[in-house]
């Protein structure tokens, strides 16, 4: 071989080694270490809600080669699950993976970052997120609270809870204790219904012993870790209070004003990246766990009309008196009125005759 040209390449092989070790230094100098804390509203053993948080704490991790970690807390470890959002707020923790209808206590503006009964299904719910404004109108308000928000999860529909006894007519809901809160207690009450504000932990005790007469909770899949079958096994659908609801990342406003912004679009990326990743999580859970509930001993029972439309009818005038008080409320609201108006008119087209047929279909056995 020519020496001179040996020489060269040799040259050029020694600069791009030379370059490659230099590169690395420079890439981790871009990436800024940082170490985060965020605190669950769920424990571990619900692992697929709870597990959206460490989802995000994942992807950020992987993105950044381990610079930026999120350190992931089950509820309970740091703070209660319901006082997530307070320990952002103080800045106790930057961020917490929680529902944001948990707070409508503080301010029932919340709900409408999660979901308000007779809303959006799940895929509207994203729609309105992400192309209807709604991410914009809830961080109008979330800012007031000292945090930032993005969808970060979503179960699906849910389902209309467990029950002690058979609900057939809106006489069987006057003075019936059953396990709701927020927006969907303040309805039902108006039927006549005892709401009764309980710990995922405390509601199996309380259906056994009788202290309530129902409860709610999430889907086929969550619902069985907890055993209600065993002792309520009358399982009603749909959970109309929660068609499509929203699990958030709330983030410290300073915390996050105060990062790189490569950074803080790496946290909206994961954040949408465990919106859908749950949502199909639970679509694949929820059809094998409805089938192992039936095999237990559960009743399958839908609402009946009346008792739906009475529901929907208290819903409305709620949302009437609430929009008189609150007027971020009804900014937020009206706004989501105009586009699930719109929203199921399209539905009615594309996905209702759809899925009804193909599921005319599964029930005839010819799937």
């Amino acid at each position: 071989m020519d020496r001179r040209s040996f020489i060269t390449k040799a040259g050029i092989g020694a600069g791009a080694a030379a370059a490659s070790t230099l590169a690395a230094p420079a890439i981790a100098q871009e990436n800024q270490k940082i170490t985060w804390r965020l605190t669950s509203s769920f424990p571990k053993s619900l692992d697929t809600i709870y597990g959206g948080g460490e989802t995000i704490a994942k992807y950020v991790r992987e993105a950044t080669d381990g610079n930026f970690d999120i350190q992931v807390f089950a509820a309970g470890e740091i703070v209660p699950g319901l006082q997530a959002a307070d320990a952002v707020s103080s800045g106790t923790v930057e961020m917490c993976h929680t529902v944001p209808y948990y707070y409508v206590g503080k301010d029932v503006t919340y709900a409408m970052g999660a979901a308000i009964p007779f809303g959006l299904n799940a895929r509207q719910t994203n729609a309105w997120h992400y192309y209807g404004g709604g991410i914009d109108l809830m961080n109008k308000f979330y800012a007031t609270q000292g945090f930032v928000g993005f969808p970060a999860g979503n179960t699906g529909v849910q389902m209309g809870g467990w029950f002690r006894k058979e609900i057939n007519t809106l006489e069987d809901l006057k003075g019936l204790k059953f396990r709701i809160a927020g927006l969907a207690g303040r309805i039902m009450s108006k039927l006549g219904v005892v709401p009764q504000q309980i710990a995922g932990g405390d509601i199996y005790p309380s259906l056994e012993k009788g202290v309530i007469d129902g409860a709610e909770w999430v889907g086929p899949y969550d619902d069985e870790k907890l055993g209600f079958v065993k002792v309520a096994p009358y399982y009603y659908y749909p959970g109309w209070w929660e068609g499509g609801p929203t699990v958030a990342v709330f983030i410290n406003k300073e915390k996050y004003d105060g990062l790189p912004e490569k950074y803080q679009s790496l946290l909206r990326t994961a954040a949408q990246a465990t919106n859908g990743d749950m949502l199909a999580s639970y679509d694949n859970k929820n059809p094998p766990a409805i089938r192992r509930l039936v095999d237990q001993g559960a009743q399958l029972r839908a609402f009946s009309q009346e008792i739906m439309q009475a529901s929907y009818d208290s819903a409305k005038e709620v949302y009437g008196e609430i929009s008189a008080e609150n007027a971020t409320f009804k900014e937020i609201y009206d706004n989501q009125l105009a586009f699930k108006r719109d929203a199921y008119l399209w539905a009615q087209l594309s996905e209702y005759t759809f899925d009804t047929f193909m599921m005319i279909q599964q029930r005839n056995g010819t799937l």
